[in-house]
C-alpha cells in the first residue's frame, strides 16, 4: 500500500480548514485515511499549522510521500524549530 501525507478538506464553505493526514494513495481526498498528523488553517495569520513531526518523520522513513503543500509546511516547521 502506497501511503501519502496530504491535506483533507474540512470546515464550512466560507472557512475551509485542513487536516494533515496519512492516507492510501488510491483513497479520495476527503475519504478514508490512516491517521491525523496535524492541522492547517490558511485563513489564520501567523503560525497557521500544527504538525506531529515525530510521526511524520517515521512515516517518511517508511516510504510515505508528502504532497507539495505538506512538504512546504514541513520545511517551515523545520526552519522554525532550528
Amino acid at each position: 500500500m502506497a501511503v501519502v501525507i496530504r491535506l483533507r478538506q474540512e470546515g464550512s464553505k466560507d472557512h475551509t480548514v485542513y487536516r494533515i493526514v496519512a492516507a492510501d494513495k488510491r483513497a479520495r481526498r476527503d475519504g478514508r485515511f490512516l491517521e491525523i498528523l496535524g492541522t492547517y488553517d490558511p485563513n489564520k495569520d501567523g503560525k497557521n499549522y500544527s504538525l506531529n513531526m515525530d510521526r511524520i518523520n517515521s512515516l517518511i522513513s517508511e516510504g510515505a510521500k508528502p504532497s507539495g503543500t505538506v512538504a512546504s509546511l514541513i520545511r517551515k516547521s523545520v526552519a522554525a524549530a532550528g
